[in-house]
């Protein structure tokens, strides 16, 4: 974090720095680490071309995308953001009112277990498949406005079964864990 007051253009090669490590930091999370108000982020990242966070996030998206078999764009829950076939994947949701509990604020679990699932498709080569076994645990409650990054991973491939685990986290927070095996079906 930075120490002591520091010119504009160090504020800004640090910022460019900052977004080169984490890409999908928040305005919020930036003028913190910075110690500044929200609006010199902002003018900041004008001055510098740096897109808002919803943009950056969607450019990076679009791309994986177009590597998905298994399920269209508009089915995948929250946004793609790393895919390597086979392999891993990362996916991102800002959570909001609309997916919550209005008493309570909570997020719905089965919007978790949508991200969840729908990654874990995402991330098989395979062109059609479906879940054969789903075993999750929620591991904390999730409030509406957090934001949720989804983790997969392939831990083998039998045949044409995909053993897929995916952790989410909010803030570093594992607040949710599956374990999903799904099956290609040849079309």
């Amino acid at each position: 974090m930075p120490r002591g007051k520091m010119s504009k253009g160090e504020r800004q090669t640090q910022l460019l720095n900052k977004l080169e490590e984490e890409p999908f930091v928040t305005d919020e999370e930036l003028c913190e680490y910075f110690h500044v108000s929200i609006q010199t982020i902002r003018l900041d990242r004008l001055e510098l071309g740096i897109p808002e966070l919803r943009e950056r996030v969607k450019k990076v998206a679009e791309k994986n995308y177009l590597k998905v078999k298994s399920l269209g764009e508009a089915e995948i829950i929250g946004e793609l953001i790393d895919l390597h076939l086979n392999q891993s994947a990362i996916s991102i949701l800002e959570t909001t009112r609309e997916l919550a509990f209005r008493k309570t604020k909570v997020v719905r679990g089965h919007h978790i277990f949508a991200m969840a699932e729908s990654l874990a498709m995402a991330v098989i080569d395979a062109d059609v498949a479906v879940t054969g076994v789903a075993n999750m645990k929620y591991k904390t409650p999730v409030f509406a406005g957090e934001k949720l990054i989804a983790k997969a991973e392939v831990a083998r491939i039998r045949g044409n079964k995909y053993f897929v685990h995916v952790k989410i986290s909010v803030r570093q927070e594992q607040v949710f864990r599956g374990k999903f095996i799904l099956v290609s079906i040849e079309e």
